[in-house]
């Protein structure tokens, strides 16, 4: 079975923006789909994040995951696949995602050290960038140079702003079509 876990991002709840959109439409076409609670949003802790994934996806070995990052559910997701020994996880949606270094101190810790992008790539081949271009928390150059360490498609969403509910998305058909193509 098909099965997508979602990510949140820092101060991030599951039910927010368009992860409840996500998990419908993809009910619809048999995918299922969990926006996990991540602990401690207000103060994320990687360590705990990286678990929360390795649970989930370890309880699922006969599936095929398919894993979604938004805002700093992203550098969680590269640092789960920089250390996972899962073999099921077949793709990666990475929306608006900072992977640069920053003085923001409930966040250095996900973004201090560089990411293994060789090691990454070795573990999941397929995956996707969406970024807004007028993104001021995760400015764009970001999803740019994410897209090109990992060669894949960058899905640039023209004034998306964060891609967050607070930019007015709700909804993010972009993030189906790459889903799509990242399943066929």
């Amino acid at each position: 079975m098909k099965k997508v876990f979602i990510i949140h991002g820092f101060e991030g709840r599951p039910n927010g923006g368009w992860r409840p959109w996500l998990m419908a439409e993809l009910e619809k076409v048999g995918v299922y789909a969990c926006a996990l609670a991540m602990p401690t949003p207000e103060k994320p802790i990687l360590s705990e994040w990286i678990e929360e994934i390795s649970r989930l996806v370890a309880a699922c070995k006969k599936d095929e995951i398919y894993l979604v990052g938004h805002s700093l559910g992203v550098p969680t997701i590269l640092h789960y696949l920089e250390n996972t020994k899962a073999k099921n996880i077949k793709g990666a949606v990475l929306i608006s995602g900072p992977i640069f270094k920053t003085t923001k101190k409930e966040l250095i810790h996900f973004l201090d050290e560089p990411f293994q992008y060789k090691k990454i790539k070795s573990k999941v081949k397929k995956f996707s960038v969406i970024h807004g271009d007028d993104d001021k928390m995760v400015p764009f150059n970001q999803g740019e140079a994410l897209a090109k360490e990992l060669e894949c498609e960058l899905v640039t969403v023209k004034k998306g702003g964060h891609l967050n509910s607070s930019a007015g998305f709700v909804t993010l058909p972009q993030c189906i079509t790459s889903l799509n193509k990242i399943m066929k």
